[in-house]
């Protein structure tokens, strides 16, 4: 045990700050370093790379905060992977770590780093011996192509190592986490080259060919006399819109349990359960589910086993079988190009299944992940408990708070998680710029940091920042 621990303590790590508190400018200035030196690093190519399998999975990449065929293709996902694990490791009381203590938690951020290397490790192995992200095939059978392997292993385990401590800087040293500022970065790089892309894209419906960007092919359109591209393209931005205002306001809403402090009378404060009470994980973990499955029937596929589906050799997208039903259709783009709704059965049975699927699939997902993530009402109650707070009028006593707990988490825990798989699938399916699970993400990570900004800085930083603060 003592040879863990020696481990643990010695593992490399950020130095934080010597002061209690930085001031805004302070942190405003390494999160835009740290988001600069993101943005670079997803520029650069990997070295003896041949064969980019992965650049057809968008949604993944802009989950994972990658970009697929860079030096940070594996993204955040070996620093989430080990933080889920170990969550659910704790929470289910396999590994028990005491997180209010001092010495618990830094044996926790321990084992989470260091499995986070080893997730790091694992994944560069898995993306290019698997042929994700492969040397070029003239090279197959030979010792250079071993050697190109090698190479690219390396230089994802490089790039894996970066963000791990790019992570650490911006938790240390800037707002919010590192993850939450890479999948923001991701999402918001998407949507505003979707939107704003001037360079030639796919002919339109009259062969004239517009910009790939959502507004230069709205102009482009309607100067061309093309009025069902301009629709197209007007009820992307649109729908969009629709999406990050329902999301911020679902965000906002949430019960308040009022506490009172059981040693402090006429003292008390209330408790907050957001309507998304297990935030965007149960749609994280459907959508990683569904690329899965896309992964599993490409590979069956080229083993000449199409047991889960058939792909487009073309277009790299599911055209039949189980795979197929797991995708959620442009619906709306259908409807405006046939200028009609009465398209068919199969594209509205088929977003029927993708919605009740994705519905379904976070609802088991946010109801295990309240239970073995220690956010049942036992938890929360003994949580509370060991703050001091009890129920105002009711004795001190846990089981009364876990009674009064359960009335509130079950219900927000399925209606929540139900609610956050339907508005992902209307977002897939209306055909809003990026991912309907990449923008949940997104409006939910950003809301976080503005009442995180909002309540710590609102005074040191600059009068017209304050302003635009609500402040």
């Amino acid at each position: 045990m003592s040879i863990w621990k020696a481990i643990l303590n010695n593992l490399p790590e950020v130095e934080g700050p010597s002061q209690k508190f930085l001031s805004f400018k302070e942190k405003l200035k390494w999160t835009f370093v740290i988001l600069m030196i993101y943005y670079f690093l997803g520029l650069l190519p990997l070295f003896g790379l041949g064969v980019n399998a992965l650049q057809r999975f968008e949604t993944l990449s802009i989950i994972l905060g990658a970009e697929f065929g860079s030096l940070i293709s594996l993204g955040i996902g070996p620093i989430v992977t080990a933080s889920i694990v170990l969550q659910l490791l704790n929470g289910s009381g396999i590994l028990k770590l005491d997180l209010t203590r001092p010495e618990g938690k830094k044996t926790f951020q321990g084992l989470q780093k260091l499995l986070a290397i080893f997730f790091i490790i694992f994944e560069a192995a898995i993306y290019v011996l698997m042929g994700g992200l492969a040397p070029a095939t003239e090279f197959a059978g030979t010792a250079l192509y071993s050697q190109l392997q090698l190479v690219l292993i390396f230089q994802l385990f490089l790039g894996g190592v970066m963000i791990l401590f790019m992570d650490e800087v911006v938790s240390k040293w800037g707002f919010g986490s590192g993850i939450g500022l890479f999948i923001v970065a991701g999402v918001s790089k998407s949507i505003f080259i979707q939107a704003f892309n001037w360079l030639p894209g796919p002919s339109g419906l009259a062969g004239i060919t517009y910009s790939s960007g959502a507004v230069p092919a709205l102009f482009q359109s309607l100067t061309a006399g093309d009025p069902t591209t301009a629709a197209i393209m007007f009820a992307t931005l649109v729908s969009t819109a629709l999406v990050f205002a329902i999301a911020v306001y679902a965000q906002a809403m949430k019960v308040e349990i009022p506490l009172s402090f059981g040693m402090v009378r006429g003292h008390g404060v209330r408790w907050p359960l957001s309507f998304f009470y297990t935030s965007v994980i149960p749609v994280i973990l459907v959508s990683a589910l569904i690329a899965n499955f896309q992964l599993l029937g490409r590979f069956l596929q080229n083993a000449g086993i199409p047991f889960l589906g058939r792909f487009s050799e073309l277009s790299g997208q599911p055209i039949s079988g189980f795979v197929y039903w797991l995708q959620g259709p442009n619906l709306l783009r259908s409807v405006i190009e046939q200028h009609t709704i009465f398209i068919g059965f199969a594209p509205y049975l088929q977003s029927l299944v993708y919605l009740s699927f994705l519905m379904l699939g976070a609802m088991i997902f946010s109801i295990f992940w309240m239970q073995t993530a220690g956010m049942d009402a036992r938890s929360q109650a003994k949580q509370m408990m060991s703050s001091g707070l009890q129920i105002p009028g009711f004795r001190r006593d846990e089981r009364v708070l876990e009674r009064l707990l359960n009335r509130y988490i079950w219900p927000l825990t399925i209606m929540g998680g139900l609610a956050i798989g339907f508005l992902a699938g209307i977002a897939d399916i209306t055909g809003t710029l990026s991912s309907g699970t990449g923008i949940l993400l997104a409006v939910m990570i950003v809301y976080k940091l503005y009442e995180e900004v909002s309540k710590q800085h609102m005074m040191d930083m600059n009068p017209m920042m304050r302003k635009f603060m609500g402040g």
